[in-house]
């Protein structure tokens, strides 16, 4: 039985029964974290995880799963050799294999749980998670028309938001006001991206890497793209007024990618928090959340309130890791359906008679307490749905046009403000050139030309997604190579630029020197985690020189067909990751 330095075998432990797995690493490796225990495995982790991000597995269950290696610390493998690890070359006695097998409702995938909860296993991906996701996004973008109100006034052109200040609005925010919902969801798939590839090997740095190159190109392309046709237009002699509201108009949706950038940059640090302390981390962010709004208040300093883009956004996401791991399963229909209504009877008690404004989009800007609760709502609504929207996304053709949206989402959200404006754009120039009427806002006419106007910016904004969509939705070489990445100052860097990027947009309104500024802060961002920058760290199982050894089944570490085992030989065929 040949060992490395580590002391750990390099074949497979014998008599391992299908469904259980054994770890091992190239001859020679060495843990880079000192003080940890190279030879446990918690929760599914590799060797020489780091601790601050590895799931609790309570005591009871450790050692539980078959997983076949020693409790000694790398120093005490050097010490004491084999001793104690030669017990795991026997060959298995007769019957073992079938008396260790898992039981038929216990699939291997449980042995490696991220948590405690009973229901174990990863989740799989959800097809209703991926219906609901795009059917938000295609509100987001038709709300985002209808609100597009453009005329001649008495002091000449006018963009505005139609539904501004406009009284039945309030009582339809409740229904149309979606991104509480969009942020419980986007904390399911964060969930379920870095568990995965916390699993494979992975640092949380690898996971901020992968979601900074997700989300920043798009970006990049869109705003050196609207700030050059904002340059084009000065040049033009478009006045300067127009150009401002237009530039206000097109930035004012960037605040969701910026406020995911920094919520995204945490998921590797909520989601441990989450695993040890569920409730509490909730709880406390909650608190936060609702102590910026008493101390604005307060102060009636409303500047105060922006602090919230962190805590209630991040709460909201908090949600979105309970749906994830199967918490809410347990609970029946009739107590989601109770704490569904407890929610919004608490948001109807602080939003009519109480302090805050009734209007859902009010309490947008800044965030407030009232979007956590309408997050509760629309996640128990949705919990009870479940089942039925799984079963309608799981038809073909529904499926692939989801499948369609949510492989260009992020370029469907920076892009269809820009192309209403240009639409917008359109219809005074025809206006201005060969008198095309155009209604007043909220008038009978204005929304009886409204379902030509949702047709005309959807055959609009599909041809700009094809086209800028290749961004998004193309194959990259690896960000992180062989190695995994450790956190370090530029990738704390290259997340505060992007994220302050998206700022310096909103405060400046795409003018054109806040717009160059964002632009170089963009390229400085992708720069500072790009694959050219030296790659440092420990090296991911499954990458050269690092074999992963599987039984049967899908795990956390790796895929391999049933038929890499012998179940009479218990002879291992290796597999890379």
């Amino acid at each position: 039985m040949a060992r490395g330095r580590s002391g750990i075998a390099s074949t497979p432990r014998a008599g391992t029964a299908p469904g259980r797995v054994s770890i091992l690493t190239r001859a020679g490796a060495r843990s880079p974290y000192r003080g940890v225990r190279t030879g446990s495995l918690r929760g599914g982790m590799c060797l020489g995880t780091p601790p601050f991000y590895a799931p609790t597995v309570p005591r009871k269950d450790r050692g539980r799963g078959g997983i076949g290696m020693s409790s000694l610390t790398a120093t005490q493998h050097r010490t004491h050799g084999d001793r104690g690890l030669r017990r795991e070359a026997k060959p298995p006695t007769p019957g073992a294999l079938e008396s260790r097998a898992p039981a038929p409702h216990a699939p291997a995938s449980q042995a490696l749980t991220s948590h405690a909860p009973a229901a174990g296993a990863l989740p799989a991906r959800d097809r209703s998670i991926d219906l609901v996701r795009a059917v938000l996004l295609i509100v987001v973008v038709g709300l985002h028309s209808i609100m597009a109100g453009v005329g001649v006034g008495p002091g000449g052109i006018v963009l505005e938001n139609a539904l501004d200040h406009q009284p039945g609005f309030a009582p339809a925010s409740w229904i149309v006001q979606v991104m509480p919902l969009f942020f419980v969801l986007g904390g399911f798939s964060s969930f379920t991206q870095w568990t995965r590839m916390r699993g494979r090997g992975h640092s949380p740095a690898d996971y901020i890497i992968t979601r900074l190159h997700r989300l920043l190109l798009p970006a990049l392309a869109v705003v050196a793209t609207v700030a050059a046709a904002l340059l084009l237009m000065t040049l033009l002699g478009v006045p300067s007024d127009l150009i401002a509201t237009a530039g206000f108009r097109i930035s004012q949706p960037l605040w969701f990618l910026g406020v995911y950038v920094l919520c995204s940059a945490l998921v590797p640090f909520l989601v441990g928090a989450h695993e040890r302390f569920p409730i509490l981390t909730l709880v406390v962010l909650g608190v936060a959340a609702l102590s910026v709004d008493l101390l604005r208040a307060g102060t009636g300093i409303s500047g105060i309130g922006f602090v919230n883009l962190l805590f209630v956004w991040l709460a909201v996401q908090q949600l979105g890791f309970w749906l994830a791991d199967g918490r809410f399963d347990a609970w029946s229909t009739r107590v989601r359906a109770l704490i569904g209504g407890f929610a919004l009877v608490a948001l109807f008690l602080l939003s009519v008679p109480g302090p805050y404004s009734p209007d859902m989009y009010e309490n947008l800007n800044p965030p407030t307490i009232c979007l956590i609760l309408l997050g509760i709502a629309q996640l128990m609504l949705f919990t009870l749905l479940r089942n039925r929207l799984r079963a309608v996304a799981e038809r073909p053709r529904i499926g692939a046009l989801v499948n369609r949206v949510g492989a260009r989402s992020m370029t469907i959200y920076l892009w269809h403000m820009p192309v209403i404006i240009l639409l917008a754009a359109g219809l005074l120039i025809l206006h201005l050139t060969v008198a095309v009427p155009l209604p007043d806002p909220l008038s009978a006419d204005w929304w009886l030309t409204r379902p030509f106007w949702l047709l005309a910016v959807g055959l609009a904004v599909m041809p700009v997604v094809a086209w800028w969509g290749r961004i998004e939705s193309a194959k990259r070489p690896a960000v992180f190579g062989d190695r995994t990445r450790t956190l370090n100052l530029r990738m704390v860097a290259s997340v505060l630029l992007g994220a302050g990027a998206v700022l310096v947009i909103l405060v400046t309104g795409f003018a054109l020197g806040g717009a160059l500024l964002a632009v170089g802060m963009l390229i400085a961002a992708l720069a500072l985690v790009s694959p050219a920058r030296a790659i440092t760290g420990r090296r991911v199982p499954g990458s050269a020189g690092a074999v992963t050894y599987a039984v049967t089944g899908t795990n956390t570490l790796g895929r391999v067909e049933p038929s890499a085992v012998d179940p009479h030989t218990s002879k291992v065929t290796p597999t890379r990751v």
